[in-house]
């Protein structure tokens, strides 16, 4: 049996958790806008008299924001902090859901959707970045971490038609994008401690190297 204290540790602390539940609201939130808006097409055709086309613009807008600005995001999370991009996208997010719950007609709803997609792409990739570093070299523990982030998000996409149709038949298809505009806003309210900025990581590199102490104390 290993008794070295200084072993890597599968186990997660309520740090840990914290930075788990705050990524995970985002790949939720992300994951569920794909799905739970089919399930409200049929009654937004018919209190915004929307079209066919209008429709489809409804889905697509989002999943083609989504999908070509999500690695563009991750590049911008390495470069200007992880934290920084998870947390303005969560912001955009949750402003576009605002957006697209009170959509008057059937473009403003597509434009709302658009910017959904920008900030679903914002989050998802730097709330990985962000599991990535609070777990450092522990490969154990990322893998727990990364484990529990991608259950969230499978969860979500399977009980999207489920959640839809409940909050379609309590509030309306309007009810759907408050409940993902008041999740966004709460996460982003209370942003994830863990990530530094690529200046300060490399500061706590700096600080950290033998070369540059010994020359620091001369």
């Amino acid at each position: 049996m290993n008794s070295n204290p200084t072993s890597p540790s599968s186990g997660l602390d309520a740090r840990h958790l914290l930075i788990v539940g705050t990524t995970s609201v985002g790949f939720v939130v992300s994951q569920l806008d794909v799905s739970i808006v089919n399930v409200a097409l049929a009654s937004i055709a018919h209190d915004l008299n929307a079209s066919l086309a209008s429709l489809q613009w409804t889905v697509d807008a989002y999943a083609l924001a989504f999908a070509a600005l999500m690695l563009s995001a991750g590049v911008l999370g390495d470069r200007f902090g992880a934290r920084r991009l998870f947390v303005a996208g969560l912001a955009l997010f949750a402003l576009a859901s605002l957006g697209c719950a009170f959509a008057a007609d059937a473009p403003q709803l597509v434009a709302a959707r658009a910017l959904q997609g920008v900030g679903a792409a914002a989050m998802l990739p730097n709330s990985l970045a962000l599991l990535n570093q609070s777990c450092g070299d522990d490969r154990r523990l990322r893998a727990h971490a990364v484990g529990l982030w991608t259950a969230a998000g499978a969860v979500s996409i399977a009980a999207g038609p489920i959640v839809g149709g409940m909050l379609i038949a309590a509030f309306g298809w309007r009810g759907i994008f408050w409940v993902t505009c008041r999740c966004a806003s709460l996460v982003s309210s209370r942003p994830s401690p863990g990530s530094t900025t690529p200046r300060a990581r490399r500061r706590q590199a700096a600080s950290t190297c033998p070369a540059r102490r010994s020359r620091s104390s001369r």
